[in-house]
């Protein structure tokens, strides 16, 4: 029964890593003495340890560069594979949350998961890639989506540089951990942190466009992510009402100039003739 009500603590403690005040301002939130410390901290531009070296679903030895420098943003998801419940809801929510964008795994971002588990083999990453990636696309292996496997320092590397606090607990024999994701720039440096267990698919999009640089996404797509603001506290995207408004006024100038550029040509070139 233990073990059943962990993952849902820890997903408190994700939620309050995210910086969820309570009524009383000067009062902190409590946590079961366990949890202590199990939190996401955000820290937005730090560079991820790209020389580190892991193993992906194949047994293949890969450095955690060889994902990036391509000109996509990375979707960071640090979890473990024999997760009893919080990892897979994790992932679920990635894939329920991407599955409806038109930028697409592969092509426009990589999705990296790497597990935290020291234990745990390319056999466990490859049967979790096949899992995903097949409920993604509807077919194992699809591209953009990689499982990785590493030994304690190169773990420990990714976990502090990305700011994921976990804790082994040897009376559950699980690790205690915060739910979320982060997503990284080509040159890997953190850009968004998102927490919990769904994921909405406009933050999720919004996210991977501002973690490229906006160089992905289309032209409407950049003109809502002009109107949006990523809220660090919250991990999610909210309305900047002053841009909104710039934009509105800006649509309004075009309307104008194009009814008046309509009237014009009327006047000038649309006149009836006169006699015949």
């Amino acid at each position: 029964m233990r073990t059943m009500i962990i993952p849902c603590l820890l997903a408190t403690a994700g939620a309050l890593a995210a910086g969820t005040s309570t009524d009383k301002p000067n009062d902190k939130p409590k946590l079961p003495r366990q949890l202590q410390g199990i939190t996401i901290d955000q820290r937005l531009g730090a560079q991820l340890p790209l020389d580190t070296v892991f193993q992906d679903e194949t047994g293949r030895s890969v450095t955690l560069g060889s994902f990036f420098h391509t000109g996509k943003p990375v979707l960071l998801a640090l979890v473990y594979y024999t997760c009893p419940m919080l990892c897979s809801q994790v992932l679920t929510g990635v894939v329920h949350g991407l599955k409806p964008l038109d930028i697409k795994a592969g092509r426009d971002y990589n999705v990296v998961a790497i597990s935290f588990n020291p234990s745990e083999t390319p056999a466990d990453a490859s049967a979790y890639r096949d899992l995903y990636s097949a409920e993604y696309s509807n077919h194992a292996r699809s591209p953009g989506w990689h499982f990785l496997v590493g030994q304690p320092d190169s773990i420990k590397a990714v976990t502090e540089a990305a700011g994921f606090h976990y804790r082994w607990d040897a009376a559950t024999k699980t690790y205690f951990h915060a739910a979320g994701i982060m997503m990284a720039t080509p040159e890997g440096r953190m850009a968004r942190y998102f927490y919990g267990v769904e994921y909405k698919p406009s933050d999720l999009k919004l996210g991977l466009m501002d973690s490229s640089h906006n160089t992905i996404g289309s032209p409407v797509d950049k003109i809502l992510l002009f109107c949006c603001q990523y809220d660090p506290t919250t991990g999610k995207y909210t309305t900047d009402v002053l841009n909104l408004l710039r934009v509105a006024a800006a649509l309004s100038l075009l309307g104008m100039a194009a009814v008046f550029m309509r009237l014009s040509g009327r006047t000038l070139f649309g006149r009836p003739r006169v006699g015949s």
